[in-house]
């Protein structure tokens, strides 16, 4: 099979990647536009397998897009290229809604003329898979059952919103157009190679460095933790498998709280790296919330694990513990970044009526 794969040196995307060199024969080709969280280092490995190219290409840029369907002629489309951190949607939407809105819509448009064009067979066997959140759901309160393929979508924030566009944009283009199409909704994702302005690798890199380590308003909000290798193997089995039309919902079914996130980090960095100056748990600071936080994710994989025949392999206190070693071994590509790209600083508080810092 021959996928094309937009984002691929994103988080996901380049786990993804890295899954189809390692346990496939496909041929990849990926579409990113390396802006600022992508790492061509994460697909290094994949660069020497003969089946994988990169095309650096903006979404949004359909003249690029049409080339690429014209040469790569794919069977299959992953589409992960996104922008995805809710503190910058908070900060600056208009790059959300021109990446994850017009980005899709431009790459659909140039998935379906390519796709008009081909004989009965290949257009029956082409999938165009849209990769997305459960953030499109909103948000769950203490007692509510998790998300499933027939939540309401209700999303809160910037990104949410822009992902839920997204989402119906794709379906749309099933209905009207018969173009293949399916969607699948995760988790909060983490693991390797995750861009450090997030959740576990920020507290992960403070923490050995000595910082503060931030946690929101209480540390009480839920999220629904899937380790990245774990979903990049769900996502093959879904564009090998999945049918157009359909929507599998992908999780692992580890609930935690961002304070039990973090204390865990905590516990695993003064066994694996003792701080002279105490246990890591003495640098968390609670800082004023995000404006509109979600309280809680959480997803029933039920007809994703049925559908796919997977499961996730990884508990979240194996997946973190890997994730920990990973930073402490990978010192050199976080501190580029922090040096380069993003230095730890706090984003998304422009939408705070009050305009409190943190």
């Amino acid at each position: 099979m021959r996928i094309l794969i937009t984002g691929g040196c994103g988080f996901i995307g380049s786990a993804v990647v890295r899954h189809l060199v390692r346990h496939t024969t496909h041929e990849i080709l990926n579409v990113d536009a390396l802006t600022y969280a992508a790492s061509i280092k994460a697909t290094e490995d994949a660069a020497d397998s003969g089946r994988y190219r990169l095309e650096v290409a903006n979404i949004t840029d359909r003249q690029a897009m049409d080339r690429v369907f014209e040469q790569f002629a794919p069977d299959a489309v992953m589409h992960l290229a996104a922008e995805s951190h809710v503190d910058r949607s908070i900060d600056g939407p208009g790059t959300f809604v021109s990446t994850n809105i017009v980005g899709t819509y431009t790459l659909l448009e140039a998935a379906r003329q390519w796709w008009a064009q081909q004989d009965e067979g290949r257009r029956k066997a082409f999938r165009f898979h849209h990769i997305s959140t459960d953030e499109v759901f909103g948000a769950l309160e203490t007692g509510d059952p998790p998300f499933n393929e027939h939540t309401p979508y209700d999303p809160r924030s910037p990104y949410s919103a822009s992902k839920a566009s997204s989402d119906h944009l794709v379906r749309a283009w099933y209905h009207t157009y018969g173009l293949p199409t399916f969607v699948t909704n995760t988790t909060n994702n983490y693991g390797p190679w995750h861009f450090p302005e997030k959740l576990i690798p920020l507290v992960t890199i403070n923490a050995i460095e000595g910082r503060e380590l931030p946690v929101y308003g209480s540390g009480q909000n839920v999220r629904d933790w899937l380790f990245v290798e774990d979903h990049a193997e769900a996502l093959v089995r879904a564009v090998e498998r999945g049918q157009p039309g359909e929507t599998y919902a992908i999780g692992a079914r580890q609930p935690r709280t961002n304070m039990q996130v973090v204390e865990a980090i905590c516990t695993i960095l003064d066994e694996l790296r003792p701080d002279l100056a105490g246990p890591h748990a003495r640098l968390i600071r609670h800082v004023h919330d995000r404006p509109g936080h979600d309280f809680r994710y959480e997803i029933d994989p039920t007809h994703a694990e049925q559908a796919l025949d997977w499961r996730a392999k990884h508990d979240f206190e194996h997946g973190i513990r890997r994730t920990v070693q990973w930073y402490l071994d990978n010192r050199a590509w976080w501190e580029g970044i922090r040096a380069a790209r993003y230095d730890g600083k706090r984003l998304g508080q422009a939408g705070d009526k009050m305009g409190t810092a943190a």
